[in-house]
């Protein structure tokens, strides 16, 4: 089998949900797990500080609101690169190793489980179809919000946590570091101010998503399956994180089966 013969299939799994809702956790894990996978993290794509928009009413910074909270070109321009290559673009950087890392394990056996599953698929895809499979892993706060970014997304998944948990977790952290600025400075450390979870990162998020779910009811509303197709929701609170990983590596089986059987993969068919 020559080298020519070969062609690279990258599935492009999101994971999405509010801030603190456990969705970078969750993303990781399937990082180990899945053969030949990179991550991104939206929030790389921040806009540098001195760029972030002015809310017009309470005259602070904000980091949440979808249109000025993610530099969306550099990001849809990102996943194309990764989408045709299987890798990230050489000038890509992170900051997430600066942000706090809170270590949730999950059952080893269900990791060799998974681990070993999908190596096997990848290797039938590879000798069947000659195609090499990898995987890419985009978590982030506001995956579902532009249609770009949603056509990219192969396999989605978004984890949902009742407001109250969240601002209680985020309440608890001790800042966010920001998009790198330069070669120089890492990521400044951004800090909530008073009241910003009420007034600013909650409202932002049900406007970002309330076009997801039947009556716009982000808390419990089902799903409407109208703006993003094939949308798996976690309810993590009433999971734990290896249940999740159960339910997120049956949900990338299914797109992986529906390529064994000479279907293509396409956004929404994972259900």
């Amino acid at each position: 089998m020559s080298a020519e013969t070969v062609r690279t299939r990258v599935i492009l799994i999101g994971v999405g949900g509010a801030t603190c809702s456990g969705k970078t956790t969750l993303a990781k894990h399937l990082n180990r797990l899945l053969p030949d996978s990179v991550i991104i993290h939206q929030d790389d794509f921040a806009p540098p500080m001195e760029e972030v928009p002015i809310h017009p009413v309470l005259n602070i910074q904000d980091w949440d609101s979808a249109p000025g909270a993610i530099s969306w070109t550099r990001l849809i321009d990102t996943l194309k690169v990764i989408k045709s290559t299987g890798d990230l673009p050489p000038d890509h950087r992170s900051h997430d190793h600066l942000n706090e890392q809170k270590s949730i394990p999950i059952d080893e056996e269900a990791f060799q489980k998974w681990s070993s599953e999908f190596k096997s698929i990848q290797k039938e895809l590879f000798v069947n179809r000659k195609e090499n499979v990898v995987f890419g892993l985009l978590d982030g706060f506001l995956l579902y919000w532009h249609p770009e970014v949603i056509a990219e997304i192969d396999v989605r998944l978004m984890l949902r946590v009742p407001e109250q948990v969240l601002k209680q977790r985020r309440h608890e952290r001790h800042g966010y570091h920001t998009a790198v600025q330069s070669d120089l400075v890492e990521g400044a450390l951004w800090r909530d101010p008073p009241n910003y979870w009420e007034d600013i990162v909650y409202p932002a998020y049900v406007e970002a998503h309330r076009d997801l779910f039947i009556d716009g009811d982000v808390e419990n509303g089902r799903l409407s399956g109208n703006k993003v197709e094939g949308l798996i929701m976690l309810e993590t609170l009433n999971q734990t994180m290896t249940e999740a990983i159960e339910q997120s590596c049956s949900t990338i089986k299914q797109a992986l089966e529906r390529l064994q059987s000479d279907k293509v993969v396409t956004p929404g068919t994972c259900t």
